[in-house]
């Protein structure tokens, strides 16, 4: 099934009006903000400014984020989760390109929660099926201009094995590494109340069919265990670094606030917290993302530059934006060089 771009038909906007304008209209403040900082939304579902874990990659002399969206909320029986998409040529204009609409019987109540990579000069994007409890899993699709993805016929194409958990696997992540693809994912236990992170491998030629995973460890590959991480430990985004893995997680649930902690590891598979603090907090009373800052996004520029994209709100999860700190690196070690 191939993804049709963004069109004014089945209850959609057109792009052309879900401008940077359109986005933050109503929200004054916020517009103003925008002229500093990247704070960008979608309206087309709500109303109101709601988008979600954001993935971003440059492509083709562009940059390109992907995102959830929620459903329209109007009862019919195609309702449910998304996935949008949209452009910029700076990091800070966005406009909106497509979407990706449920097409299958296991996306039946809905997609989310992208990642895309780019290998071989096409995207590949891992998601999440959603709605199905323990039946949530992670799927694949692949497109050749970042717009129009074509399924895989074996999807789902993973969750995980194991007594540990309730075979619930969402929030995938795909990092290159030894020649292989490792990808993350969260899980949860088998009384569904921890989330925890769980990895797989393989092959870079594989086709990323389902018979081509292999779980690694018969166990999670971090739980929460800090204060501030609550029960919850999800939203996995890897950057690379000095021949290293610096994993950006979201700890809690959101808004208990879900603020954002890093681990590094040298194998890809076991990591060790770089501090017991969050390494991006939410925001203070009054900042546009005091309820949370959360579900990091890493985009590792071709210029050498590394930027953590996040989502993130202040009134209980109403309305949801994304932005982007930049992140620099001092002894190997990273930390927030620039705020936007």
């Amino acid at each position: 099934m191939i993804a049709e771009p963004f069109r004014s038909q089945n209850r959609l906007h057109s792009a052309k009006a879900i401008t940077r304008r359109s986005i933050l209209g109503g929200f004054p403040a916020l517009a103003a903000a925008a002229r500093r900082r990247m704070m960008f939304s979608d309206t087309s579902r709500l109303g109101r400014p709601f988008a979600k874990d954001p993935s971003v990659i440059r492509f083709q002399g562009r940059y390109l984020i992907y995102y959830s969206i929620p459903p329209f909320g109007d009862k019919r029986p195609d309702d449910g989760w998304a996935i949008g998409i949209a452009a910029s040529r700076n990091l800070v204009d966005w406009e909106k390109t497509g979407e990706l609409l449920p097409s299958s019987d296991y996306e039946r109540r809905g997609l989310c929660a992208p990642n895309c990579i780019v290998l071989d000069g096409q995207v590949h994007m891992f998601y999440q099926t959603y709605g199905q409890g323990p039946k949530d899993a992670i799927c694949h699709a692949v497109s050749p201009d970042g717009i129009r993805f074509r399924r895989n016929d074996t999807n789902p194409v993973f969750r995980p094995a194991g007594a540990w958990n309730c075979g619930r696997a969402i929030d995938a992540e795909i990092v290159e590494h030894g020649g292989d693809v490792l990808l993350y994912s969260a899980t949860r236990d088998p009384g569904f109340k921890i989330q925890m992170l769980v990895a797989a491998s393989a092959g870079r030629q594989s086709g990323f069919v389902r018979d081509a995973w292999r779980q690694l460890g018969d166990g999670p590959m971090l739980k929460p265990e800090l204060p501030w991480e609550r029960q919850c430990i999800e939203a996995p985004a890897v950057a690379k670094h000095g021949g290293r893995l610096f994993l950006f997680y979201a700890g809690a649930y959101n808004n208990e606030p879900q603020q954002i902690g890093c681990a590094v590891s040298m194998d890809g598979v076991h990591y060790t917290r770089l501090s017991d603090r969050p390494f991006l907090s939410n925001g203070g009373p009054g900042e546009w993302n005091s309820s949370e800052s959360g579900h990091p996004g890493i985009l590792s520029d071709e210029n050498g530059r590394t930027y953590l994209f996040f989502q993130g709100n202040s009134d209980g999860g109403r309305t949801y934006y994304l932005s982007f700190v930049e992140i620099g690196w001092k002894h190997d070690r990273p930390y927030v060089r620039t705020r936007f």
